[in-house]
């Protein structure tokens, strides 16, 4: 009898003339396989891993996520050796903007504005030597306090080389004549800001960078532990615009040193024609930056099952989520 059912079923396909494949619900994206990167940074991990499930459900094949650096990637994509990551920080990254000109673009948005960069200090310093900026590390006794190696320097949690953010350090250092006051740790990020953190649990002073969302802000709260603090109070010195009305600086308005940034996808512009379904999706896609640095300070506790965390997002945000894909499956006819 099974025999029998097995032999009807398909006789009933063939009548009205279709195949057993034919029969099912076809994705834009099936047969077409996805070259994706993300950053060195693990706080980007948990957005690109929504993007990347997403993906496969309009059925596309996801090759890696593949971690590259931010050279590494612009290069990789404009010349079409990947095709996307969402993981662009924009103006940080313009300085590769010329790159990604020559076969690439920047589509949708993560997170509109809200990502913050810049100095933050613990408050007891800042209480006891009055820092204001980073103009105030030119004085011994400030240095002195903040010297953990014996090097004669402040010691500064910067960023890893290749990162957009370890070159806007180096060139504000410069413009701040800080090159000879300050020693920036460039070190893998996540251990050197662990170091920073016994460190001040230890009762000593600290000095690092940081953005959000980041779980940095989670270990040592600005406005409780830290305080951000100006790149510089000289007016005469250009920098990008301050931000207004951030209580967790020592000043208002308070010029960091950086400009709020768009998180962005990133992506090859000849993979985008061909695909319009991944084109329409990441144009729609929102991911609230509150969500981000949720993930960000349960994976620094231990949680990092990111698959995992991406997948409960997207269940818990399934009426959003449906109406992208909707949206994804309808560009692509």
């Amino acid at each position: 009898m099974p025999h029998l059912l097995r032999s009807l079923t398909a006789a009933a396909v063939i009548a009205v003339g279709l195949s057993p494949m034919a029969a099912m619900a076809e994705e834009p994206g099936d047969g077409v396989t996805v070259k994706m990167s993300q950053a060195t940074w693990d706080t980007g991990w948990f957005h690109s891993e929504i993007y990347s499930q997403l993906l496969q459900k309009l059925g596309y094949e996801v090759k890696g996520p593949t971690t590259l650096d931010v050279p590494a990637f612009y290069q990789s994509v404009a010349q079409g050796d990947m095709d996307l990551w969402v993981n662009g920080w924009f103006p940080l990254h313009e300085t590769y903007k010329d790159t990604i000109d020559q076969g690439a673009e920047i589509i949708g948005a993560v997170a509109k504005g809200g990502a913050l960069q810049g100095y933050l200090v613990d408050k007891k310093a800042i209480e006891q030597f009055g820092i204001k900026s980073l103009d105030d590390f030119k004085r011994e006794d400030v240095k002195k306090a903040f010297d953990r190696n014996g090097d004669g320097k402040a010691d500064l949690v910067a960023c890893p080389p290749g990162w957009g953010c370890e070159v806007r350090i180096s060139e504000t250092l410069d413009q701040l004549k800080l090159t000879d006051d300050i020693n920036q740790i460039k070190a893998g990020y996540s251990a050197s800001m662990a170091d920073a953190i016994a460190a001040y649990q230890a009762g000593e002073h600290v000095l690092f960078y940081t953005w959000t969302p980041n779980w940095t802000v989670n270990e040592l709260s600005p406005g409780k532990d830290v305080m951000w603090i100006e790149a510089t109070a000289d007016d005469s010195i250009e920098m990008p615009e301050p931000a207004v009305g951030l209580d967790t600086c020592v000043s208002d308005p308070c010029t960091m040193g950086f400009q709020a940034n768009d998180i962005v996808p990133v992506a090859n512009s000849e993979f985008l024609k061909a695909n319009p379904a991944v084109k329409k999706l990441l144009e729609e896609v929102k991911i609230p930056l509150a969500d981000i640095y949720a993930q960000n300070s349960a994976m620094n506790n231990g949680d990092d099952d990111v698959k995992a965390q991406a997948t409960a997002w997207i269940e818990a945000n399934k009426a959003a989520v449906d109406g992208w894909l909707d949206a994804a499956r309808a560009a692509a006819k």
